[in-house]
């Protein structure tokens, strides 16, 4: 997971990415649109606004589903909101 700029700058970085299991495909994406779009090879970004429905999935994700990843990205969709032109991107494989 990475906050990057508009030119595409890394502005911050989490130590540890998501621990993908089979949960994710469980989740129902009328509950949870944000994540439900992470898959595990490919790349998701995350603007100012969305960075907000993000957090709030966050708080209600399954413990199947959570780990150390989880705070890091809630201190990354802060830092994404305490600046302009900012984007959150978990970073496929």
């Amino acid at each position: 997971m990475q906050v990057r700029g508009d030119s595409g700058d890394v502005v911050a970085r989490a130590e540890d990415g998501v621990e993908w299991t089979s949960a994710f495909s469980d989740l129902d994406p009328g509950l949870f649109p944000m994540l439900w779009g992470l898959i595990p090879y490919g790349d998701a970004v995350f603007n100012h606004r969305q960075v907000s429905l993000l957090l709030a999935e966050l708080d209600r994700l399954p413990a199947a589903c959570g780990g150390d990843w989880v705070g890091q990205a809630r201190e990354l969709c802060r830092v994404v909101e305490q600046g302009s032109h900012r984007y959150l991107w978990f970073v496929g494989d």
